[in-house]
């Protein structure tokens, strides 16, 4: 797939660090134009200059998911950079429920969750819609997880929100086919980033365990099914959702 995407336009949210940071450095890689937002500025900024300095385009734009203000700011400003949207990639997302039983979890945690993780993704699709319609090979992939696949306990909201997210996923492939644009949903398993640090020994061992693969998930495992799905080799693929954790559950 080497220079599939050159001159291909994407915006990446939460793409300062983890996952996200795989993503941005991976298109930037495969000379695609690149944008990206976090509410970590710092690290944005520090993974732009790094990824120019290698000779690529990488812009960090301050988004904040949870203020639709901000979603409306940072896709203008996207497009004033990049003359246009050829892709999105629905990354950001938080978890704060993690370690909390479904009695545990207060309903100021839920909410939080569900304004990033689904109407973040929700509204940010919609304001891109205009922009990937016009470019003719318009592509969203939304990341979700291999958690609402198998019921991850004592992380509900977190949970509940990528089920969301997988259902949202093929009713906007059916509102947005019409305009020829194509969205799909990735489900990573437990990758080691700075996001899972957190996570318990004990349910890394659990994923090790469980996979047809039996091996730690890294960053490059997902980077090549979303590299894809922004491709032209998927446009016809649309409102699927591709689990990309070894075998650990299967759809």
């Amino acid at each position: 797939m080497r220079d599939a995407l050159k001159g291909r336009r994407v915006l990446v949210t939460g793409g300062a660090r983890g996952l996200g940071a795989a993503f941005v450095t991976a298109l930037a890689k495969q000379r695609a134009r690149v944008a990206f937002g976090d509410v970590l500025h710092a690290e944005g900024e520090a993974l732009a200059r790094s990824l120019r300095e290698a000779g690529h385009e990488a812009h960090f734009i301050a988004l904040d998911l949870a203020d639709p203000s901000s979603i409306e700011a940072c896709v203008a400003a996207s497009v004033q950079t990049l003359g246009g949207i050829d892709g999105l990639i629905n990354n950001a997302a938080i978890t704060n429920s993690g370690g909390k039983s479904a009695e545990e979890l207060t309903p100021a945690t839920w909410d939080a969750v569900m304004n990033v993780n689904v109407r973040g993704a929700w509204l940010m699709s919609v304001a891109c819609l205009p922009h990937l319609a016009e470019s003719g090979r318009g592509s969203i992939v939304n990341i979700a997880s291999d958690t609402a696949l198998w019921g991850a306990p004592k992380l509900l909201a977190y949970v509940a929100s990528k089920g969301a997210v997988i259902a949202m996923t093929r009713s906007l492939a059916r509102e947005f086919g019409g305009r020829n644009v194509t969205v799909n949903a990735i489900a990573p398993g437990l990758t080691e980033v700075e996001a899972t640090a957190y996570v318990p020994a004990e349910r890394h061992e659990y994923y090790l365990k469980g996979r047809a693969l039996m091996r730690a998930q890294v960053p490059d495992d997902v980077n090549g099914p979303v590299l894809f799905l922004l491709s032209d080799a998927a446009r016809f693929v649309t409102g699927q959702l591709l689990p990309v954790n070894g075998g650990f559950a299967m759809n």
